[in-house]
């Protein structure tokens, strides 16, 4: 069977590889640090980030935007519309996927939705390497996903502590109880600027597993944000995910092919903090 996630951390090492030779360490860590400072991620009892892509490999590609012109232009206007919508939409950040090969997508994305944003932007690829922290702060990214499954815990750690002292949030993700707990004994359950996420899709077949969140709610022990990830297709499922305790849902793949974005997204906030409210656990 394909391993999807192996596949694509691999080809993330490739890309940090090149990038290295082309620009060093040490000169893009300099950038970074001189780039205007990261946005903060300001939370409101339950929100939602919002994701940009140009295509999944469960979904394929996404609508090519409004613009006029080349393809290149029209996905240009496309990533402005959907930030533009995004915001007006109240997502607390943007997720933008930078992966080539299965996404479509690069940097360049990342850097023209940063620079677009009034809200903190978050890189999402399968980051193997500070490098590529380094590498999305100096594109305006303000946070990170790292996906704990592969990185070695020397190198999760170090991945962190460079995206910190950047000023970056960012979600340690996991797909099972291993994961979750691994992530919470390396960083301690209540890492500043650290938010827990838990992917319902399973990245080895990228099959989802909707009832995976409400199993698994209970492992995240401390009081660092927990994130629902993948697989939210409409209103309903981020009530259910609000409702067992989740502080945060990432929602992309609808959001993407929503005639209305910001509407939708509005709706699915408003959900969240009904749900979070009726629980007792408060909203906004």
């Amino acid at each position: 069977m394909r391993d999807f996630l192996a596949e694509m951390a691999a080809k993330s090492l490739e890309r940090c590889e090149a990038a290295r030779v082309a620009v060093p360490y040490a000169d893009l860590l300099a950038a970074a640090r001189d780039s205007q400072p990261a946005l903060p991620l300001k939370l409101s009892g339950f929100d939602v980030i919002a994701e940009v892509k140009r295509a999944s490999p469960s979904e394929g590609a996404f609508r090519s935007g409004s613009g006029d012109g080349d393809d290149a232009r029209g996905h240009l206007a496309q990533l402005i519309e959907q930030t533009e919508a995004y915001q007006a939409g109240g997502a607390c950040a943007i997720s933008v996927l930078t992966e080539p090969s299965a996404f479509h997508g690069c940097l360049h994305d990342l850097a023209v939705v940063a620079s677009d944003s009034q809200v903190p932007v978050m890189r999402k690829d399968f980051l193997v390497d500070v490098y590529q922290v380094a590498e999305a702060r100096s594109r305006l990214a303000s946070g990170v996903l790292l996906i704990t499954r592969i990185l070695e815990d020397a190198k999760l750690v170090e991945m962190v502590t460079v995206a910190r002292n950047l000023g970056m949030f960012v979600i340690v993700e996991g797909f099972d109880e291993v994961d979750i707990d691994r992530a919470e004994r390396l960083l301690g359950a209540d890492h500043p600027g650290v938010l827990m996420g838990l992917n319902c899709r399973n990245l080895t077949d990228l099959s989802i597993d909707l009832m995976r969140f409400g199993r698994l709610r209970h492992h995240f022990r401390g009081t660092s944000p927990a994130v629902a990830e993948s697989g939210m297709q409409n209103v309903a499922d981020v009530h259910g995910v609000a409702a067992l305790g989740y502080d945060l849902a990432l929602v992309g793949s609808s959001l993407m092919k929503s005639p209305a974005p910001a509407a939708l997204l509005g709706e699915m906030i408003a959900a969240g903090r009904a749900a979070r409210a009726a629980s007792g656990r408060g909203g906004a």
